[in-house]
């Protein structure tokens, strides 16, 4: 009885097996490998570099620009550093153009209505006149007519009384018949001018009233000058 060997069984090969080994290399030796497309690689690879630069460069600048936005002082020592925003330039704003400042214009009051101008001293107004009390006589009512033909209204004029105390003079008096608005009234004295007020009646009655205290009874002549700067009346 024959006894085959274990390993040759295991290395025994079946004729099947052999036959499909032997034409699957005939079939590959009849097999032509395609070319490489090289050229295209390398388009490729040069298209991806360019791109992987592009995103380098655009992180470096947003990494540059943003230190720009502070300057960084250093002291002559360099002990110390002082971080500034950086200054930014802005439009030159443009110049406002300052309103022009009218001249004064005298108070209109209502007839009868007191104008208190220093205690004691009241004045007021009514279609015949100017009416006024004194520090020294409260209770008196002293009365100027603007209708009794003393005054010509019709021409340029000034009147004024005068009543004085140890320490002051109490001023007042008719201003009338000028051209233009009555704007400011100035009494000369020997320490200056002495700036007053002016009171008329609505309407423009064509006459008003001036009043002014002064710590002097040196005085001299009375100028009331309209809104343009010009007399308006004058007494010497």
């Amino acid at each position: 009885m024959n006894h085959l060997d274990p390993a040759a069984e295991r290395d025994a090969e079946p004729a099947e097996t052999g036959r499909l080994r032997e034409a699957l290399a005939a079939a590959a030796y009849d097999v032509t490998p395609s070319r490489v497309p090289l050229a295209a690689v390398e388009r490729r690879g040069r298209t991806i570099r360019r791109r992987r630069r592009t995103t380098v460069l655009g992180a470096g600048c947003a990494v540059l620009l943003a230190p720009l936005a502070f300057v960084t002082l250093h002291g002559p020592d360099d002990g110390g550093r002082v971080t500034r925003p950086a200054a930014t330039v802005s439009a030159s704003p443009t110049p406002s153009v300052s309103p022009t400042v009218s001249a004064p214009t005298p108070r209109i009051v209502d007839p009868g209505e007191r104008v208190t101008a220093a205690p004691g001293f009241v004045l007021w107004l009514t279609e015949e006149g100017k009416h006024w009390t004194t520090p020294d006589m409260p209770e008196l009512d002293q009365f100027r007519s603007v209708v009794d033909g003393n005054i010509d209204r019709g021409s340029p004029g000034v009147s004024m009384q005068s009543e004085s105390s140890p320490t002051r003079a109490y001023l007042s008096g008719l201003y009338y018949g000028g051209e233009g608005t009555a704007s400011v009234v100035e009494v000369a004295s020997k320490d200056g001018p002495v700036r007053g007020h002016l009171l008329e009646l609505p309407g423009n009655p064509g006459w008003g009233v001036w009043y002014a205290v002064a710590d002097t009874d040196d005085l001299g002549g009375v100028t009331v000058r309209d809104t343009e700067g010009r007399v308006y009346a004058t007494l010497p």
